[in-house]
């Protein structure tokens, strides 16, 4: 029996890695200059965001909640887990007097859970994990002058595995422990052009490109801990950890002239002859740690809390020494911290009718620090908050869920930049179980 559930397990895993990083869509997103991109991460789950992105208490035995492996546990025996999610994004650019409009929508992640033991659990899957996607056009200040045009485009995408251990699984207390190990897959492009406005044959353009590819593994630790308050209330903490790492990527980098008329190769202008045009740089993982704390009366309903305190938001790049060829980046990464609060009224499998049995539930978000902006009036941080807020609907039948997610956030300020997004989230959580011997055919 373990067997089979190792290789369910496994080909589930192989199935999901099979998904390309250069799938994802995206629309015009100044900020994903800096950096990886970026990433809406746990917004683009429907059951983190319908909650304001708390997700360290997090645990059910129908959903994944890969921002805390320990959660897995919770997995039930004999079942299987199928989680998928997808999401459409609305988003408004405004800077200054200035107005942009666009929507995309995504698989928002994919992911599989099973027990391996009764005190031994599974979970693998996919999830986007950044994006860049942008076009800026500086016109000319002069007729005839050179026309600049910034733009990049790519995706990083995060395949992880992870397992989870019931460490202790009495009436009044549970303690689940748990690891993730995930790896980055993905290709970032980002080029800078100068295009002659005038029409002459003899035009010489300049165009900067450069391109960065990820294969790097990430490790994330995580623990809850539930204890009972009488017969009535549960109060649960949730911990996650993620260590510092220091990673290697590959870079590529170019500067060339090209004709105006056929963007033809005429010469390199970097590297020059020699030298090689890919190098290693760098990623960078901060020591990252997540609290959280809920207050469940059981099955009807909870309250929950999380903080979250980085040296930095997400992964840091830095360039090899040499390889700025767009020059110094005007944004940067420094102090993070993250607050979140949400309410559920949870699905409630054992009410009367249908309606007292759908979940809905409400939260916020504050991120403070999601980068720093060197400006002459000074340095800017850029920060984000955001409001959510979903419905969960039980199958007739099983213990499958449909949630739906609605979530608005504002990043930045309109002085430099402010992006406005409303995020419409669907998941489909199916939990069957798959591995009970029936007793009669």
């Amino acid at each position: 029996m373990m067997k089979k559930r190792l290789i369910i397990g496994l080909m589930g895993l192989i199935g999901l890695t099979g998904l390309s990083a250069e799938a994802q869509n995206g629309f015009n997103l100044p900020y994903s200059q800096y950096g990886l991109g970026v990433s809406d991460l746990p917004y683009n789950m429907p059951s983190a965001a319908r909650m304001g992105g708390v997700v360290y208490t997090r645990h059910s035995n129908n959903t994944i909640n890969p921002f805390n492996p320990a959660s897995y546990g919770s997995i039930e025996n004999e079942s299987f887990v199928f989680d998928m999610g997808f999401n459409i994004q609305l988003s408004r650019l405004a800077s200054g007097d200035q107005r942009a409009k666009d929507a995309d929508g995504n698989i928002g992640y994919l992911a599989v859970g099973l027990p391996i033991t009764r005190w031994w659990k599974l979970s693998a899957g996919l999830m986007p994990y950044s994006s860049v996607d942008y076009l800026t056009v500086v016109p000319p200040s002069t007729t005839g002058g050179l026309k600049t045009e910034f733009s990049g485009d790519g995706g990083v995408n995060e395949v992880f595995a992870g397992m989870a251990f019931n460490v202790l699984n009495k009436k009044s207390d549970k303690l689940q422990v748990g690891f993730n190990v995930g790896y980055l897959t993905g290709k970032i492009v980002k080029l800078m052009s100068y295009v002659a406005t005038d029409t002459s044959t003899y035009s010489i353009n300049s165009r900067k490109a450069q391109e960065l590819r990820l294969g790097n593994v990430l490790l994330d630790f995580g623990v809850q801990y539930r204890h009972a308050l009488g017969e009535r209330y549960t109060l649960g903490v949730g911990i996650d950890y993620k260590p510092y790492m220091n990673m290697k990527v590959k870079e590529t980098a170019m500067i060339y002239t090209y004709h105006a008329t056929t963007e033809a190769l005429l010469d390199t202008v970097f590297p020059v002859r020699g030298e090689e045009a890919s190098q290693r740089g760098r990623l960078e993982q901060a020591h990252t740690v997540g609290v959280g704390v809920n207050l469940e009366r059981n099955g009807l309903w909870q309250v929950a809390a999380d903080a979250t305190f980085g040296g930095w938001q997400g992964l840091r790049h830095t360039e090899p020494e040499g390889f700025d060829i767009f020059g110094q980046s005007p944004m940067h990464g420094g102090a993070y911290n993250k607050y979140a609060l949400g309410f559920e009224k949870m699905v409630n499998m054992n009410a009367q009718n249908y309606f007292g049995r759908i979940g809905v539930s409400v939260g916020a978000h504050m991120e403070q620090g999601l980068m720093y902006m060197t400006t002459a009036s000074g340095e800017r941080r850029v920060d984000q908050w955001g409001v959510g807020g979903g419905i969960t609907l039980p199958m007739r039948k099983g213990r499958s869920l449909l949630t739906i997610s609605v979530e608005y956030s504002s990043m930045g300020d309109k002085e430099i930049l402010q992006r406005r997004c409303v995020t419409f989230g669907i998941a489909v959580s199916s939990c069957e179980r798959w591995f009970v011997k029936r007793k009669y055919n």
